[in-house]
């Protein structure tokens, strides 16, 4: 019997956690910035700061991580074994059922708001479909919506990250295949730190951006740069020869998860600082990787309730924009009149009111939508192209590298 020559890892709970603390900072940047709530709300919520206003840039960490797990994962210790079609499938299968499902109820939305449109019980303008047409439906499909095609953001618009990720994917694919039949792992790094080095370079100096924004417009090129640069990362953690003391590492680990809160609370005053984002959040994560037994911060990211938010982080993530949309339309029947009233008990707590309901509900989605599409979608996809011929396959010719 053959065997698939790419197996799950274990997960290291500390990267896991981060991931979830990232989504759930993302939701909230979206709760505290959406304009039908700006608008809506005399004030802002409580814990509205510059960090959640800014938190759009824990996308790249996103990035950052799906990097550093792709080189553990399909490289470390599998070099000269690597399958392409194999890492493509079961990287479809990670993020599309969930990517589909969500993919289809903003669809089903639509139709029903529509409908509410055309006999009179929602009044809404324009009453067709805007940005959210066929076209980009379809685009949507096949993972391609923020690959140049369009320029705007369109369905379920946090799965804009999810387009560039998946095609970031088989550029790394290429990168491990090339390397592999050269026989050189240094190549295989050279040519992730060219792809990371390049893709800022282009960023800066041919496009002219001013902050690492970057979505529908060329988002792939942000992805290269925070993904290579996670692989690398996992290079200069297992090049590491020193072992220094668990409270010299809780302290290293402390000090870069502090720079990393305060570079995202400066990019809002100063967005040319997100540049310097994945190599921050690099520092950070790599830390967590070579000192997990630290004093401190492996300990705190490895309580009950941030594993749980970590393992359905990609839920949280995928379902949010949904639920917010839900939010919005309730908070608009809710009106100016009852609003007003709650924010004067306390100036606030109208906004404050809303973040935590929809936070409650986003969990209570994602919770269900990891149970029941994520974890068993993901399996049944991997089973049913694993049957087919190919998917598994022995350990390649020539599988050492020479270098």
């Amino acid at each position: 019997m053959t065997e698939s020559i790419h197996r799950e890892k274990a997960h290291v709970l500390p990267l896991d956690s981060i991931r979830g603390i990232a989504a759930i900072s993302v939701v909230i940047h979206h709760l505290l910035l959406m304009p039908t709530f700006l608008a809506a709300f005399p004030h802002n919520a409580w814990i509205d700061c510059a960090f959640f206003r800014s938190s759009w840039l824990l996308v790249d960490l996103f990035f950052v991580l799906s990097g550093m797990v792709m080189s553990i994962s399909s490289v470390e210790g599998e070099f000269g074994r690597f399958s392409l079609r194999d890492f493509m499938v079961r990287r479809l299968a990670r993020v599309y059922p969930l990517h589909v499902v969500m993919l289809a109820a903003n669809l089903l939305f639509r139709l029903l708001r529509i409908s509410l449109v055309m006999v009179g019980v929602v009044v809404a303008a324009p009453a067709a479909f805007e940005v959210n047409n066929s076209y980009s439906f379809l685009l949507n499909v096949f993972l391609l919506h923020s690959m140049g095609f369009i320029d705007y953001l369109s369905w379920n618009a946090p799965s804009w990250s999810i387009s560039v990720e998946f095609y970031t994917y088989l550029a790394f694919g290429a990168v491990v295949l090339l390397a592999q039949r050269m026989r050189s792992l240094s190549l295989f790094y050279v040519l992730s730190g060219v792809i990371a080095a390049g893709s800022l370079a282009i960023i800066v100096f041919v496009l002219n951006k001013d902050s690492l924004g970057l979505q529908t417009d060329f988002g792939i090129l942000r992805c290269f740069v925070s993904f290579f640069l996670g692989v690398l990362t996992v290079r200069a953690v297992r090049s590491l020869t020193a072992r220094p003391s668990p409270a010299v590492q809780g302290a290293v680990q402390l000090v870069a998860m502090t720079a990393s809160v305060v570079l995202v609370s400066m990019v809002e005053a100063y967005p040319a600082a997100s540049f310097l984002a994945p190599l921050t959040f690099s520092v950070f994560l790599g830390s967590l990787l070579a000192f997990p037994d630290a004093l401190l911060v492996p300990r705190m990211l490895t309580t009950r309730p941030l594993v749980w938010l970590g393992e359905r982080s990609y839920s949280i993530y995928m379902v949010h924009a949904l639920v917010v949309l839900f939010a919005e339309y309730f908070v608009r029947a809710l009106g100016a009149q009852r609003i007003a009233a709650l924010d004067s008990i306390r100036p606030g707590l109208p906004a404050t009111l809303n973040l935590v309901v929809s936070l409650a509900a986003v969990f209570a989605v994602s919770h269900y939508t990891y149970r029941y599409v994520e974890v068993p979608g993901g399996k049944w996809l991997r089973n049913r192209l694993g049957r087919q011929a190919g998917f598994s396959s022995a350990h390649a010719p020539s599988a050492r590298p020479i270098n």
